[in-house]
């Protein structure tokens, strides 16, 4: 008669390109218990016939059952699926891969946006449609204190009310102040929505109407310095026979939240004209 071989848990881990790790926690869930626990040591040994069941469960695994659900296959004495468990587990696999598919959708287009206002011309013009937006109007103590204000304060508020943002995202700011002013800055911020939500004492939801025409301007910088790129984006305007009409706004595309160097920020300055 031949003798039962018994392979440690190393061994058993290392022929099967199973961590031992794993091993312990199928042992905890019941689901692949060793042949063998030596009482006096710990030690614990398995079977060559537990290769093929770890080999089903990891085959399972790899389908999408759980590990509940696969212990319940080998409490009912078998490790196939019956048609019902399979259609079940096909309809699931499905609705995983419409929401993979539209994830990717939106990764790619999200991608490809911040692509093309990576490598656009300093100077475009395009339509802004129209769109709904949350928005949080504060005095700032200056322009710098924009990206702690989204970061700080907009932000939490906007997760704590279940807004949802359609990609890639679209973020600016509109200025109050009927002059300049370094100090006390009069900002609204707004971002764009998929729905409108209700007011709390921080954000405020609205619907912006499109505008048919706007100048948009790449700036590369802190924010200090857009009045630089409001003297170029206005003798652009000037020179193309063009004259700003409506509110101008601030669309920003990276910034403190991330980029450390504020010499790498990017915002695009958005004036509507005709």
């Amino acid at each position: 008669m031949s003798k039962k071989t018994r392979l440690k848990i190393g061994e058993f881990s290392q022929l099967m390109q199973v961590t031992v790790k794993t091993l312990r926690h199928y042992e905890q869930k019941g689901l692949l218990l060793p042949d063998e626990v030596d009482q006096l040591t710990g030690y614990r040994y398995y079977s060559i016939d537990q290769m093929q069941k770890l080999q089903a469960i990891r085959d399972l695994q790899r389908l999408g059952f759980s590990l509940d659900e696969i212990k319940d296959l080998f409490e009912d004495n078998s490790h196939i699926p019956s048609i019902r468990q399979l259609t079940e587990k096909i309809k699931e696999t499905e609705a995983q891969l419409k929401q993979l598919i539209t994830r990717r959708n939106r990764l790619l287009d999200w991608r490809n946006t911040r692509k093309e206002m990576k490598t656009m011309e300093k100077f475009s013009i395009q339509s802004l449609p129209e769109i709904i937006v949350a928005s949080h109007r504060e005095v700032l103590p200056d322009y710098a204190a924009i990206g702690s204000m989204c970061v700080e304060i907009i932000a939490p508020e906007m997760q704590r009310l279940g807004c949802k943002c359609p990609p890639p995202g679209y973020c600016f700011t509109v200025e109050h102040n009927r002059d300049y002013k370094p100090t006390d800055v009069d900002i609204e911020y707004c971002e764009q929505v998929e729905e409108m939500g209700e007011d709390s004492a921080i954000i405020q939801f609205k619907r912006l109407p499109a505008v048919p025409k706007a100048l948009c301007m790449k700036h590369v910088g802190p924010y200090e310095r857009f009045y630089e790129s409001y003297i170029e984006a206005f003798r652009y305007i000037e020179e193309h026979g063009y004259k700003p009409v409506g509110q101008f706004r601030t669309c920003y595309v990276d910034g403190v939240w991330n980029q450390e160097d504020s010499e790498k920020w990017l915002s695009i300055i958005q004036i509507p004209i005709e």
